[in-house]
């Protein structure tokens, strides 16, 4: 099963679902992408994966235009500016959802409390992406 998870930079959010929706179940294929990456991926997005057991470093950011010519079984977006601009994605898609979260590294404050809303962001991801294998993914493996 193939899975697209897109998001506007394709530095944190997304990557952070694509870490983990692919650490659930190795017989997925998951890629993450944006509408305007930034070319790399987010120090604290790492970091926090990485106390969470999971290594992202490796993962590389990615435009959605390179991905279109695929067929995808699930395109998800994690933000409301790739759910705005979801409908370009022309590509063959058997089923598009939407799972928003805010974007941890808008976050203004102490180092504390920025490093908290990675966190937070992190452990939603993870919660949403797990009832979305366990409910809807998972049964169709």
């Amino acid at each position: 099963m193939k899975v697209l998870i897109l998001c506007t930079g394709n530095s944190c959010r997304s990557q952070m679902a694509h870490g983990f929706l692919q650490s659930f179940d190795n017989r997925l294929a998951v890629c993450s992408a944006g509408t305007e990456a930034s070319g790399k991926l987010n120090p604290d997005a790492v970091r926090v994966m990485a106390e969470a057991g999971i290594d992202i470093s490796h993962h590389t950011s990615d435009q959605v235009d390179q991905y279109l010519p695929e067929e995808w079984d699930y395109v998800i977006t994690v933000c409301g500016g790739a759910n705005e601009s979801c409908p370009a994605f022309m590509g063959k898609v058997k089923r598009r959802l939407h799972i928003g979260f805010d974007d941890p590294s808008h976050a203004k404050g102490t180092p504390e409390f920025i490093a908290n809303e990675f966190i937070r962001v992190r452990d939603e991801i993870k919660k949403a992406f797990y009832e979305l294998y366990i409910n809807e993914i998972k049964p169709q493996l």
